[in-house]
């Protein structure tokens, strides 16, 4: 058996993490005006503003934060990243993410720790051996690098993981896709924020949105904590705090903003060497840079804004976690945290245009907001410079909850991430 301990004998890889300067952004005072205002300081609208200043040239923009910068999901995910989904249309955005995480570090020239460990989906009945095949054939019909592995291979992958015939849910197999990982999110944000600030991009902190100013069809400036700034096009991508905003400008959205809980153990010596995730058990476990174990689980049932969650999905995710992995029952649990998702009836985002003529609209990513990061970035970047959704985007419109055409991926969008 693997002996877990939290002693000094073994450092585990990545722990010595790299020092920052002292300030990596400026905090700049709100200009009267802007060509773009991007409402969310948060993965998404950095990402944003890096890419209209590296693809299209357009500088004179503004990120609003509410708080300090990227404290929200962005802070408080649990780093997954892959592309290994069921639907075309979603394959196509998160494996063009995937591409940009892969040349991520050298773009921003910032380490992002980004770490391609792998992901194993595990299936418990006949029917996830039945689902999961399907995603595997429908993935590689897209090109993504996906396949079906046994009970033999999934302990070869990840050694902890039970595989014994006499347990509530005995693993059947997997799917695996090499290529998934995780990354550092906080260092995701600087690199991020530093790369828009130098190239003159304003990152305003501190700065609330309380309503905007309309003519029309148009938004003609964002009213905030700071004053009103006036602006030419605004992006909404404020994740869980979403359909605050799209209330204050009267447009219905199918979005219910719920906790989702997560937590890590004390560092432990590296023992985790992939990623393992399960529905029917409900738990997705990896091991961060610094040796802790990173688990989660679903969204809590209530809605909410709190960053905090209920006791009873803890208690399930040890319970699940010590299932799957029973070594891990000789490990501490350290911290618990929470962050505020924005789920859709058919477990996809809403990207793309609104009723007002200016307004962009990006929120609804559930759970899989991260790892969409770079590639939400460039596609919505790429939208605001020509006032026209890019391919990658355009099916994840706001009118498809009237026109039917949804894209159900309650499925592939696995326990939570």
């Amino acid at each position: 058996m693997t002996t877990l301990s939290s002693g000094t004998a073994a450092t585990p890889p990545g722990a010595h993490l790299p020092d920052h300067p002292d300030f990596l952004w400026r905090n700049p005072e709100p200009k009267k005006s802007y060509d773009i205002v991007i409402v969310g300081g948060g993965g998404h609208g950095l990402a944003t503003a890096h890419y209209l200043a590296k693809n299209h040239g357009i500088t004179n923009v503004a990120v609003l934060e509410k708080g300090w910068l990227a404290g929200g999901n962005m802070a408080r995910n649990t780093t997954l990243i892959r592309s290994n989904y069921l639907w075309d249309e979603s394959t196509r955005i998160y494996e063009h993410a995937l591409k940009l995480w892969e040349g991520l570090e050298e773009d921003l020239d910032y380490p992002i720790l980004f770490s391609q460990r792998g992901v194993l989906n595990l299936a418990h009945s006949l029917q996830d051996v039945r689902d999961s095949v399907r995603r595997v054939e429908a993935n590689k019909l897209n090109g993504i690098d996906a396949e079906w592995v046994g009970p033999d291979e999934v302990k070869k992958l990840c050694p902890l993981v039970n595989i014994s015939a006499d347990i509530r849910y005995p693993v059947l197999g997997a799917t695996y896709q090499p290529r998934a990982g995780i990354a550092k999110h906080d260092y995701v944000a600087w690199g991020f924020a530093r790369r828009a600030d130098q190239a003159g991009i304003d990152i305003i902190q501190n700065c609330e949105v309380t309503g905007f100013v309309t003519d029309g069809n148009k938004v003609t400036g964002v009213r905030t904590t700071r004053g009103d700034i006036a602006t030419g096009q605004v992006a909404l991508c404020a994740a869980g705090h979403t359909s605050t905003l799209t209330d204050m400008l009267g447009i219905a959205t199918p979005l219910q903003s719920h906790p989702l809980q997560a937590l890590v153990s004390e560092l432990l010596e590296p023992v985790h060497p992939t990623i393992v995730m399960s529905n029917a058990i409900h738990v997705y476990v990896s091991q961060a840079h610094k040796g802790e174990l990173v688990m989660g689980a679903g969204v809590d049932s209530y809605n909410g804004y709190g960053q905090r969650g209920a006791f009873h999905i803890i208690e399930r995710q040890m319970a699940a976690a010590v299932e799957l992995f029973p070594v891990f029952a000789r490990a501490h649990l350290l911290r618990t945290w929470g962050g505020i998702v924005d789920t859709c009836p058919d477990a996809s985002p809403i990207v793309g245009r609104t009723p007002y003529d200016n307004v962009y609209l990006n929120g609804g990513w559930g759970t899989g907001g991260f790892k969409a990061t770079p590639g939400l970035g460039w596609c919505l970047a790429d939208t605001l410079a020509n006032d026209e959704p890019h391919d990658y985007i355009a099916p994840f419109s706001l009118d498809r909850f009237v026109t039917g055409a949804l894209v159900d991926e309650h499925g592939a969008a696995a326990v939570a991430h």
